[in-house]
């Protein structure tokens, strides 16, 4: 297959010719059903991607944060948690469950999950603890948002992955503002 060749629609036509003709074309373009789909969504992903390129608009707070928080996660995959048995067993890396967790502390208003840090607990298989850093909120944070912190990741632990927090440490280290937005 060329570097440059496209894709065909059911009719025949590439996609290719249907973009470069996108606010012309023949009849072909303007009465085939394939065609015509793939007109309307090249001409949404061409608005679309029109509108963004105009967005001059910073990204949010939040999706930065997450981003960063992704790139500077410790990708360790060595650390493996789970029962180790003679059929293989189940093991999944702490990175994945920190993750999880991560998420469901991050479902909490005014609190962003920073780092966590998972480890097992030796001769439990089935037991973890966490170490969790924190940020919230300047001016809409409550104390009790932190219980729903724990509430909600000790429920992520034992649903999502199946082990139970031997220990869960939260530390709040940082303060966010923002600013009114969301």
């Amino acid at each position: 297959m060329a570097v440059n060749q496209g894709y065909a629609l059911p009719c025949g036509r590439d996609v290719e010719d249907v973009w470069q003709h996108l606010d012309g074309g023949d009849e072909h373009d303007r009465t085939c059903p394939h065609c015509q789909g793939a007109r309307q969504s090249l001409t949404v992903l061409r608005d679309l991607t029109r509108e963004l390129a105009e967005d001059d608009a910073a990204p949010s707070m939040n999706l930065t944060d997450r981003i960063m928080s992704a790139v500077r996660a410790d990708l360790r995959r060595h650390e493996l948690l789970g029962p180790a048995t003679a059929e293989g067993g189940v093991r999944v890396s702490a990175q994945a469950v920190a993750a999880v967790l991560r998420f469901a502390a991050d479902g909490v208003d005014g609190v962003r999950a920073r780092g966590c840090r998972v480890t097992e607990v030796p001769g439990d298989d089935l037991a973890i603890e966490v170490d969790m850093a924190v940020a919230v909120e300047f001016g809409l944070f409550a104390l009790a948002a932190l219980d729903e912190v724990r509430t909600r990741v000790a429920s992520a632990a034992a649903a999502q992955v199946g082990v139970r927090l031997a220990r869960f440490d939260v530390t709040v280290a940082d303060l966010y503002d923002t600013g009114g937005r969301a």
